[in-house]
């Protein structure tokens, strides 16, 4: 399996998540949108699109989108091939049970030796 390849989003809890949005957005100018985040647009040095995407967003503390980790935080990482999986699991890796696929991509989680889950993303062709 090609493994990863970027990193196509950084997520994270904080204790008051609409206040601490705010704070990126008037502080740093992210462009922080209803849903609690942003999609930075990934562009060459003369700032013509390249096609992708790194997504960044605040969620509430409360927020189960982490589970079963314990942690703050998860990382999503870009792969090129989000079926082969496999490998990680007869690498003896902790691979969730479960992928997801939308029109975002293809999904799938595992959980690192800290305990820190890890989401993998296989994005759509073409981005």
């Amino acid at each position: 399996m090609n493994r990863v390849t970027g990193i196509g989003g950084i997520f994270f809890k904080a204790k008051d998540a609409p206040a601490l949005q705010a704070w990126y957005k008037r502080h740093l100018g992210i462009d922080v949108q209803e849903w609690g985040g942003t999609a930075f647009s990934w562009s060459d040095s003369n700032d013509k699109p390249t096609g992708g995407t790194t997504i960044w967003a605040v969620s509430s503390e409360k927020s189960d989108q982490f589970a079963p980790s314990q942690a703050p935080f998860m990382i999503n990482y870009r792969v090129e091939d989000l079926h082969a999986v496999a490998a990680l699991k007869a690498e003896g890796c902790n691979v969730l049970d479960k992928i997801d696929e939308s029109e975002y991509g293809k999904f799938a989680w595992v959980i690192d030796p800290e305990g820190n889950k890890v989401e993998l993303w296989q994005p759509p062709l073409g981005q």
